[in-house]
């Protein structure tokens, strides 16, 4: 204690100064940092919900008085009870989901209840229903469904059923499966909606197209080329075969309809043969003509008579000439043409002096995997299919940057935050060693500078109080000639006015 104050009184003010600053900035770093050392960890309880959800969830917290923050739409709690709050408040039915399903159907009595009110409130139960469902999806944060079904009347054109999902995403973004699906989870649950008449809505993006044709065709082209890689390496090698391919898609609906006729085949389905014969007798009597008024020809004498006879034959034959009739759909999304090309790396040989050489491998493998590969795609030469397998020698690439190991700290499963933190902690103690604590307790006892004769012989005279020379302990040297050197080039004022004391003590004297 006696060299903490003999030092403190050494100081001037300015060094008073500093380390009072610094001794007071240390003080507040390291309450902050034992703050942080202290404080818990926190970790998000809920987020997305909505804000009346969010006050249930925030009285329940207070209630149990646990420490919580809220950060926009998230709560945060102490991560080593995050787990323990999630399964206490869905005992409680917390948060509690905003979307409601058949349970509305339960209020509906028969007594007042119209069938246009039924007919609403199925349908309001029809989308919260869907809704749950929807929930279920682990990056879906909110979802609302909308299904408008036409009234049905009778004489009326009949209308399509349509349907809207409106959805609110956590993170990403829906992948083409997950839209189609949730196009079908919808289309199946209503009777009469198609899955092209569901529209997705993502809140942050906007509307989701319909499955394209450029999408189905890349779809397309991934499945079959991932196939057609698989096939390939199993004869050349992992990384001995590179693949591409081509999809080309039908991108509207096409009908066609064709009818054939053969008229050299024909078959005799009925026959209807007719005859008719008859004869018939004319003697001309009877007759009023020019030659009856003659007088040569008076009526009461015999005249000429002619006969006739007539047969007639008649056969009709109904033939069924052979026809062809073809009608084809194609629809969207259907290959229209297919484009496939393989190349495989040469055949790496060891000649017997160590040297490496590469042959291209054989026609006769290529045709083998050639006819493997149209297998597999189902491979259509009318459809102007193209499938090309071809060798060339592989150049290697140059490796780019290094591989990823884990570090030290993932392996030991430490937290991070808390290292850091202890690690500023014991960085502050030892800067406040080094810089407060060690100049107090390692500075001696500050000793009186001893008595050094004078030229004449004499010893010289204690100086004044005022005027005293106080050395630093630094200074302290075994030599007093040395030290006393030392006080005066450091101290030139102070040494001066020591001398004027002296010869002014020694003129009185005298």
């Amino acid at each position: 204690m006696d060299q903490v104050t003999t030092f403190w009184q050494a100081l001037d003010m300015r060094r008073r100064i500093i380390v009072i600053l610094s001794s007071v900035a240390m003080f507040v770093a390291i309450l902050v940092l034992a703050r942080m050392a202290t404080s818990p960890t926190m970790a998000l309880l809920f987020s997305g919900l909505d804000p009346a959800v969010s006050g249930e969830v925030v009285n329940a917290l207070d209630q149990r008085g646990v420490a919580y923050r809220v950060r926009g739409d998230a709560i945060y709690v102490d991560a080593t009870r995050r787990d323990e709050l999630r399964m206490s408040l869905a005992q409680e039915g917390l948060p509690a989901n905003t979307a409601k399903g058949y349970e509305l159907l339960d209020n509906l009595s028969g007594f007042g209840t119209t069938a246009r009110m039924f007919d609403a409130a199925y349908w309001r139960a029809k989308e919260g229903e869907l809704a749950r469902t929807i929930l279920i999806w682990p990056n879906v944060r909110s979802v609302r469904v909308h299904i408008a079904s036409p009234d049905k009347r009778p004489f009326a054109k009949p209308q399509k059923v349509t349907a809207s999902v409106t959805l609110r995403l956590s993170s990403g973004r829906l992948t083409d499966k997950q839209v189609r699906g949730l196009r079908f989870l919808v289309a199946s649950a209503v009777a009469g909606l198609m899955p092209e008449d569901v529209a997705i809505i993502d809140a942050d993006r906007g509307l989701i197209p319909l499955d394209n044709n450029n999408a189905g065709a890349d779809r397309k082209a991934r499945e079959l080329r991932r196939s057609i890689q698989q096939l390939v390496e199993a004869r050349v090698g992992p990384g001995n075969a590179v693949v591409e391919v081509s999809v080309d898609l039908i991108r509207q609906k096409e009908k066609t309809v064709e009818k054939r006729v053969d008229p050299n085949s024909r078959v005799a389905i009925s026959t209807d043969n007719r005859e008719v014969s008859g004869n018939s007798t004319d003697s001309g009597a009877g007759q009023v003509t020019v030659a009856s008024n003659l007088p040569a020809n008076k009526p009461g004498k015999g005249g000429a008579t002619s006969r006739s006879s007539r047969s007639e034959t008649r056969e009709i034959v109904n033939y069924e000439v052979s026809q062809t009739t073809r009608e084809m759909v194609r629809l969207p999304g259907q290959i229209r043409k297919l484009s496939v090309a393989v190349l495989v790396n040469n055949v790496k040989i060891t000649n017997p002096d160590g040297s490496i050489t590469w042959r291209p491998r054989p026609e006769q493998e290529l045709a083998t995997l050639r006819d493997l590969v149209q297998s597999a795609v189902g491979f259509d030469k009318a459809r102007g299919d193209v499938v090309t397998v071809r060798t060339m020698k592989f150049e290697p690439l140059p490796e780019r940057g290094t591989r990823a190991v884990p570090s030290l700290i993932s392996r030991l499963s430490l937290d991070a935050t808390a290292i850091i933190k202890a690690g500023l902690l014991a960085l502050v103690a030892l800067v406040l060693g080094l810089t407060v604590l060690r100049p107090l307790l390692a500075r001696p006892a500050l000793a009186a500078p001893a008595a050094t004769p004078a030229a004449e012989g004499s010893a010289l005279p204690a100086p004044d109080a005022g005027a005293a020379v106080v050395p630093d302990a630094h200074d302290v040297v075994d030599d007093p000639v040395a030290q006393l050197r030392q006080i005066i080039n450091e101290r030139q004022d102070e040494a001066i006015e020591v001398l004027k004391s002296w010869i002014e003590s020694d003129e009185e004297t005298a």
